[in-house]
Protein backbone atom coordinates (compact mmCIF):
# COMPACT_ATOMS: atom_id res chain seq x y z
CA UNK A 1 0.00 0.00 0.00
CA UNK A 2 1.24 3.49 -0.91
CA UNK A 3 2.05 5.74 2.04
CA UNK A 4 -0.41 8.63 2.42
CA UNK A 5 0.57 12.19 1.62
CA UNK A 6 1.71 13.82 4.86
CA UNK A 7 0.35 17.31 5.43
CA UNK A 8 1.39 19.70 8.18
CA UNK A 9 -1.07 22.25 9.55
CA UNK A 10 0.36 25.04 11.64
CA UNK A 11 -0.25 28.60 12.74
CA UNK A 12 0.48 30.89 15.64
CA UNK A 13 -1.28 30.52 18.97
CA UNK A 14 -4.95 31.43 18.65
CA UNK A 15 -4.98 31.08 14.86
CA UNK A 16 -7.54 28.26 14.86
CA UNK A 17 -5.65 25.13 13.79
CA UNK A 18 -8.13 22.95 15.65
CA UNK A 19 -11.04 24.63 13.87
CA UNK A 20 -9.52 23.38 10.61
CA UNK A 21 -8.71 19.86 11.78
CA UNK A 22 -12.15 19.56 13.43
CA UNK A 23 -13.60 20.00 9.95
CA UNK A 24 -11.23 17.52 8.31
CA UNK A 25 -11.76 14.74 10.85
CA UNK A 26 -15.36 13.91 9.80
CA UNK A 27 -14.10 13.64 6.21
CA UNK A 28 -12.07 10.60 7.21
CA UNK A 29 -8.70 12.33 7.42
CA UNK A 30 -6.18 10.83 9.86
CA UNK A 31 -5.20 13.62 12.29
CA UNK A 32 -2.15 13.61 14.54
CA UNK A 33 -2.29 16.51 17.01
CA UNK A 34 1.14 17.44 18.39
CA UNK A 35 -0.49 19.20 21.36
CA UNK A 36 -2.23 15.96 22.37
CA UNK A 37 1.00 14.00 21.89
CA UNK A 38 2.81 16.56 24.07
CA UNK A 39 0.30 15.95 26.86
CA UNK A 40 0.57 12.17 26.50
CA UNK A 41 4.36 12.10 26.96
CA UNK A 42 4.06 13.90 30.31
CA UNK A 43 0.99 12.11 31.66
CA UNK A 44 0.89 11.05 35.30
CA UNK A 45 3.52 8.47 36.17
CA UNK A 46 5.59 8.96 33.02
CA UNK A 47 9.40 9.22 33.23
CA UNK A 48 9.21 12.67 31.60
CA UNK A 49 6.83 13.99 34.25
CA UNK A 50 9.05 12.65 37.02
CA UNK A 51 11.99 14.50 35.48
CA UNK A 52 9.95 17.71 35.29
CA UNK A 53 8.95 17.38 38.96
CA UNK A 54 12.59 16.90 39.95
CA UNK A 55 13.54 20.01 37.98
CA UNK A 56 10.78 22.37 39.12
CA UNK A 57 9.57 20.83 42.37
CA UNK A 58 6.47 18.90 43.37
CA UNK A 59 4.43 22.12 43.24
CA UNK A 60 4.45 21.73 39.45
CA UNK A 61 2.00 18.84 39.97
CA UNK A 62 -1.72 19.09 40.60
CA UNK A 63 -3.38 17.21 43.46
CA UNK A 64 -4.17 14.25 41.19
CA UNK A 65 -0.52 13.87 40.18
CA UNK A 66 -0.91 15.36 36.72
CA UNK A 67 1.12 18.25 35.36
CA UNK A 68 0.02 21.79 36.13
CA UNK A 69 0.46 22.93 32.54
CA UNK A 70 -0.45 26.54 33.24
CA UNK A 71 2.23 26.80 35.94
CA UNK A 72 4.83 25.15 33.72
CA UNK A 73 3.95 27.46 30.85
CA UNK A 74 4.49 30.52 33.06
CA UNK A 75 7.93 29.23 34.08
CA UNK A 76 9.30 28.22 30.70
CA UNK A 77 8.03 31.22 28.77
CA UNK A 78 9.66 33.59 31.25
CA UNK A 79 13.03 31.79 31.24
CA UNK A 80 14.52 30.69 27.88
CA UNK A 81 16.99 28.30 29.55
CA UNK A 82 14.19 26.41 31.27
CA UNK A 83 12.24 26.23 28.00
CA UNK A 84 15.31 24.80 26.26
CA UNK A 85 15.68 22.19 28.99
CA UNK A 86 12.01 21.18 28.68
CA UNK A 87 12.21 20.97 24.89
CA UNK A 88 15.35 18.82 25.05
CA UNK A 89 13.46 16.42 27.31
CA UNK A 90 10.12 16.25 25.52
CA UNK A 91 10.72 16.92 21.83
CA UNK A 92 12.43 13.57 21.05
CA UNK A 93 9.58 11.72 22.79
CA UNK A 94 6.99 13.75 20.91
CA UNK A 95 8.78 13.10 17.61
CA UNK A 96 8.81 9.35 18.15
CA UNK A 97 5.09 9.27 18.87
CA UNK A 98 4.24 11.49 15.90
CA UNK A 99 6.22 9.27 13.53
CA UNK A 100 4.46 6.17 14.82
CA UNK A 101 0.98 7.70 14.54
CA UNK A 102 1.57 9.02 11.02
CA UNK A 103 2.78 5.57 9.97
CA UNK A 104 -0.56 4.11 11.08
CA UNK A 105 -2.60 6.35 8.74
CA UNK A 106 -4.77 4.70 6.09
CA UNK A 107 -6.47 7.81 4.63
CA UNK A 108 -5.25 9.26 1.28
CA UNK A 109 -3.51 12.00 3.21
CA UNK A 110 -2.64 12.35 6.90
CA UNK A 111 -2.37 15.57 8.88
CA UNK A 112 0.12 16.60 11.54
CA UNK A 113 -1.29 19.60 13.39
CA UNK A 114 1.45 21.39 15.31
CA UNK A 115 2.08 24.94 16.54
CA UNK A 116 5.84 24.33 16.23
CA UNK A 117 5.82 22.54 12.88
CA UNK A 118 8.23 25.00 11.27
CA UNK A 119 10.34 25.93 14.31
CA UNK A 120 12.13 22.61 14.71
CA UNK A 121 12.47 19.20 13.11
CA UNK A 122 8.75 18.36 12.85
CA UNK A 123 8.61 19.79 9.33
CA UNK A 124 10.65 16.74 8.26
CA UNK A 125 7.53 14.61 8.85
CA UNK A 126 5.46 16.39 6.18
CA UNK A 127 5.47 17.06 2.46
CA UNK A 128 2.93 19.89 2.26
CA UNK A 129 2.58 22.79 4.72
CA UNK A 130 -0.73 24.51 5.44
CA UNK A 131 -0.62 27.72 7.47
CA UNK A 132 -3.75 28.91 9.30
CA UNK A 133 -3.39 32.68 9.37
CA UNK A 134 -4.94 35.52 11.37
CA UNK A 135 -3.62 38.99 12.32
CA UNK A 136 -1.53 39.09 15.49
CA UNK A 137 -4.14 41.23 17.25
CA UNK A 138 -6.66 38.43 16.68
CA UNK A 139 -4.22 35.86 18.08
CA UNK A 140 -3.88 37.89 21.27
CA UNK A 141 -7.61 38.52 21.73
CA UNK A 142 -8.61 34.91 21.07
CA UNK A 143 -5.97 33.41 23.34
CA UNK A 144 -6.72 35.76 26.25
CA UNK A 145 -10.40 34.80 25.98
CA UNK A 146 -9.78 31.07 25.50
CA UNK A 147 -7.08 30.46 28.11
CA UNK A 148 -7.61 33.36 30.54
CA UNK A 149 -3.94 34.24 30.11
CA UNK A 150 -2.49 37.72 30.43
CA UNK A 151 -1.59 39.64 27.31
CA UNK A 152 2.04 39.62 28.47
CA UNK A 153 2.12 35.82 28.59
CA UNK A 154 0.39 35.48 25.22
CA UNK A 155 2.87 37.83 23.59
CA UNK A 156 5.81 35.96 25.14
CA UNK A 157 4.46 32.72 23.66
CA UNK A 158 4.05 34.42 20.28
CA UNK A 159 7.63 35.72 20.51
CA UNK A 160 8.86 32.13 20.97
CA UNK A 161 7.05 31.08 17.80
CA UNK A 162 8.02 31.84 14.21
CA UNK A 163 6.91 35.25 12.98
CA UNK A 164 3.73 35.48 10.94
CA UNK A 165 5.70 36.64 7.89
CA UNK A 166 8.14 33.72 8.03
CA UNK A 167 5.33 31.19 8.51
CA UNK A 168 3.50 32.49 5.46
CA UNK A 169 6.71 32.41 3.43
CA UNK A 170 7.03 28.67 4.14
CA UNK A 171 3.40 27.82 3.36
CA UNK A 172 2.30 25.66 0.45
CA UNK A 173 -1.35 26.51 1.25
CA UNK A 174 -2.90 29.21 3.45
CA UNK A 175 -6.23 29.24 5.30
CA UNK A 176 -7.42 32.75 6.22
CA UNK A 177 -9.27 32.25 9.51
CA UNK A 178 -10.18 35.86 10.17
CA UNK A 179 -13.63 35.65 8.61
CA UNK A 180 -16.92 33.87 9.18
CA UNK A 181 -17.35 30.17 10.00
CA UNK A 182 -19.06 29.76 6.62
CA UNK A 183 -16.00 31.17 4.92
CA UNK A 184 -13.77 28.80 6.90
CA UNK A 185 -15.99 25.84 5.94
CA UNK A 186 -15.60 26.70 2.26
CA UNK A 187 -11.83 27.11 2.51
CA UNK A 188 -11.42 23.79 4.33
CA UNK A 189 -13.49 21.91 1.73
CA UNK A 190 -11.43 23.47 -1.05
CA UNK A 191 -8.22 22.50 0.78
CA UNK A 192 -9.50 18.94 1.27
CA UNK A 193 -10.25 18.53 -2.43
CA UNK A 194 -6.86 19.92 -3.41
CA UNK A 195 -5.04 17.64 -0.98
CA UNK A 196 -6.96 14.59 -2.23
CA UNK A 197 -5.93 15.48 -5.79
CA UNK A 198 -2.34 15.99 -4.68
CA UNK A 199 -2.36 12.68 -2.81
CA UNK A 200 -3.70 10.89 -5.90
CA UNK A 201 -1.05 12.53 -8.06
CA UNK A 202 1.72 11.61 -5.62
CA UNK A 203 0.47 8.02 -5.44
CA UNK A 204 0.45 7.73 -9.26
CA UNK A 205 4.03 8.97 -9.44
CA UNK A 206 5.26 6.59 -6.74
Amino acid sequence: MTNPLRVGITGGIGSGKSAVTDRLLPLGVHIVDADIVAREVVEAGSPALRAIARRFGEEILLDDGTLDRAALRRIVFSDPKERQWLEALTHPLIGQSIAQQLAEATSPYAVLSSPLLLEGSQSEFVEHVVVVDVPESTQVARTITRDSNSEELVRSIMAAQMSRENRLAKADSVIDNNGSLENLDAQVMDLHERLLALATSSSAEA
